[in-house]
């Protein structure tokens, strides 16, 4: 006869059994998602050679002087002036070279502007934002003539 304790033990028993047999289910269907994953990524990487490789090939000069002068009726490239190229001082300043506004001097003038104008009207709003206007910086002109010879490049050599 089966006592209480041994139908509990089958049960448990049993039901290790189910427990197990899912995880390992579970981790081999992990394990072909891990090898599908892999051979996506060989797959990318090798496009990604053959790509490089078809680049490498489409932007040799001596192929594209061949085609310049194949299709140059047609296309009617011409070189590049010198006057086209932008000179350093033309371009904008860096975010890194913008002037910081002093932050004292900028509280002191808002509470100042903020209290002036609370006295005179309810509306504080176009007196906080005329306060925290800063001018923008401009790019400097390009030099006449005895800049244009000379080209900057950003490197540091004096």
């Amino acid at each position: 006869m089966l006592k209480t304790f041994d139908l509990v033990l089958i049960g448990v028993m049993t039901a290790t059994a189910a427990v197990t047999y899912t995880i390992k289910h579970r981790a081999e269907l992990k394990v072909e998602e891990v090898h599908r994953l892999e051979a996506e990524i060989k797959l990318e990487k090798d496009t990604i050679d053959l790509l490089k490789a078809d680049w490498a090939l489409q932007s040799q000069p001596n192929r594209l002087e061949r085609l310049v002068k194949a299709y140059n009726e047609e296309l009617k490239l011409q070189p590049t002036e010198s006057t086209a190229l932008v000179h350093a001082k033309e371009l904008p300043m860096l975010k890194s070279e913008v002037p910081v506004p002093d932050v004292t001097e900028a509280k002191a003038s808002a509470k100042s502007a903020t209290v002036a104008s609370a006295k005179r009207a309810p509306d504080t709003k176009g007196a906080q934002a005329s306060a925290k206007a800063q001018p923008i910086p401009v790019p400097a002109p390009r030099g006449e003539a005895e800049d244009a010879d000379q080209i900057e490049t950003g490197s540091v050599e004096e």
